[in-house]
């Protein structure tokens, strides 16, 4: 029974789908950040992602949940929405950044290639140590599936 649960894939049918991806991600804010990013999906649609991001003067976590949705007659494309917070640590002192990042985006597994790509948009909105928006935040993602 073990051995059964192990095989277990939420997201597997037909080459183009994934459980877990981790890479590399370009952009964000301003289009200057670069980072690590980490995807698992729980099930079918439903996947957390984890995005560690560094900047000239400070470096962010996120932690994102998101809805995945295929799109009809794009074999491997999906269409995603989520949500979810982020610290922001800035470089040699000063404090530290708390809040909340919507995402929407496409994601895209190439048939029978480990190879997954993502392009989204995640403004943010800080709430301390001041309140902001950040608007201008595409990023692109480039992993390795399996």
């Amino acid at each position: 029974m073990l051995l059964s649960l192990q095989n277990t894939s939420f997201a597997q049918d037909a080459g183009t789908e994934y459980n877990t991806a981790i890479g590399l991600r370009v952009g964000d804010i301003d289009f200057r950040g670069v980072g690590i990013t980490g995807k698992h999906f729980f099930s079918p649609n439903n996947a957390g992602e984890a995005i560690l991001t560094f900047y000239d003067t400070a470096f962010f976590i996120s932690a994102l949940y998101e809805f995945h949705k295929e799109i009809p007659n794009a074999e491997g494309l999906k269409w995603l929405a989520g949500i979810g917070p982020f610290l922001g640590i800035p470089d040699g002192g000063g404090d530290a950044g708390f809040g909340v990042s919507p995402i929407v985006g496409l994601d895209y597994k190439i048939n029978d290639v480990p190879l997954n790509f993502g392009l989204d948009w995640r403004p943010h909105f800080l709430f301390t140590p001041s309140t902001e928006f950040e608007a201008s935040s595409l990023g692109l993602s480039i992993r390795y599936a399996f």
